[in-house]
């Protein structure tokens, strides 16, 4: 076997599974669940009708660069969103269509992290807390994972000045997410600025998530973008940036694995080479429903309104026992109590029959510390009736403590 498997940490929903194997049940409440970020948000029937439309063609082998169709949607999505020039996003070189973001998250670390070097181990960059793919995909592409802690201190951002100069030189790849999941911190432009500046002198590759980007709350100010970023630089080869986004959390497609990677042309194209043998091809049936989509607007903002008014609804009640503001982006919640998270989300479920996730199992010890101790990630994926009394059970299960 890899031995690299070895070091891989259990998933956070697996060790959420022990810890609650621990205590009985002792309520009959319906059961709630506020732990995975999987929308619960009807998916768009322009979408459903795409897909059954192209049924018919289920004995065609996709292709791995996706249709020409497909890429020049989400080049112009690309385009309108962060106003960039089309003329500066080339949907033959500069965009490729992925099974989810997921999978391409964890495939890019494959592609680009160079081992030769015998006797200088690669580091791959990461916020802490953060999404645990970005983890095992360094440790699987045999790097070293350097965790940024990410605390109310820096606000909720990774600090770059904690990172030595011969750390620079050892990066190779530096994974941000933005929005923050589970913080929902957006970088600011200055934030950007100093990354890609970093990136230059020390030549790594910047992997920005941001699957988040389309649930935000001020439909007047949407979140910054590593590509608009670049655009206002004048980078427009995107030198040393990729954007990653899917479906899944701004169409609630998340079953049909369907997202994108964005940006340098140099390494879109390293990127389909791996991935022509990787094998991770999206569905023809999949590429229909996908244009359509990325082509309308209108289920967007209709999804962002319903986030926006569990965020109205749910804060004021959780912000009586601890610390937690509406996010500037995506749908969860990031609660800060004095309690033990994990002994917190054992009582939760014990007496309320309410799922949550330990804020400490997003995160990694560094220095003694862990920066998800004490938090709680709530994922505010369900109807407002149901998060509301989700909220609701929360309190009183603080209050009971």
């Amino acid at each position: 076997m890899n031995p690299q498997l070895e070091r891989l940490h259990d998933y956070p929903f697996t060790k959420l599974a022990h810890l609650l194997d621990q205590v009985p049940l002792a309520s009959s409440l319906s059961p709630i669940a506020l732990t995975i970020g999987e929308p619960q948000h009807p998916a768009p029937q322009v979408a459903v009708d795409a897909l059954q439309r192209e049924l018919a063609h289920l004995n065609q082998y996709p292709s791995t660069q996706g249709s020409t169709a497909l890429r020049e949607t989400i080049a112009d999505w690309l385009c309108q969103r962060y106003d960039l020039v089309a003329a500066t996003i080339d949907p033959a070189t500069m965009v490729l269509p992925v099974v989810g973001s997921r999978e391409a998250l964890f495939a890019i670390a494959q592609t680009v992290v160079d081992i030769s070097e015998k006797d200088c181990q690669p580091l791959v960059i990461i916020p802490s807390p953060f999404y645990q793919i970005y983890e095992g995909a360094a440790i699987m592409a045999g790097a070293e994972p350097l965790y940024l802690p990410c605390s109310k201190a820096t606000g909720f951002l990774p600090d770059l000045d904690a990172i030595t100069e011969e750390q620079w030189r050892r990066c190779q790849l530096i994974y941000i997410c933005n929005p923050s999941n589970p913080t929902g911190v957006v970088p600011p432009l200055s934030f950007y600025q100093r990354l890609i500046s970093l990136a230059d002198t020390y030549d790594f590759i910047i992997a920005s998530d941001e699957c988040y980007s389309e649930i935000y709350f001020d439909e007047a100010q949407p979140p910054l973008g590593l590509l608009a970023v670049c655009r206002q630089l004048g980078r427009d080869d995107y030198g040393r940036c990729l954007v990653f986004n899917s479906l899944s959390k701004r169409s609630n497609l998340a079953g049909m694995r369907s997202g994108f990677v964005a940006g340098c042309p140099f390494i879109i194209h390293n990127f389909l080479r791996y991935r022509t043998y990787h094998g991770s091809a999206m569905p023809n049936h999949h590429q229909a429903a996908s244009i359509v989509a990325w082509g309308d607007e209108a289920h967007v903002v209709q999804n962002r309104r319903l986030y926006r008014e569990k965020m109205l609804q749910v804060v004021p009640l959780l912000q009586t026992i601890g610390e937690v503001v509406i996010p500037q982006a995506g749908f969860c919640l990031w609660l800060k109590t004095s309690i033990d998270d994990e002994l917190l989300v054992q009582s939760a479920y014990q007496h309320f029959n309410l799922k949550l996730l330990p804020g400490q199992y997003l995160a990694r010890t560094v220095e003694g510390e862990n920066p998800g101790s004490c938090f709680i990630r709530i994922a505010l994926v369900q109807s407002v009736e149901v998060c509301v009394e989700g909220a609701q059970r929360l309190v009183a299960a603080v209050e009971a403590w």
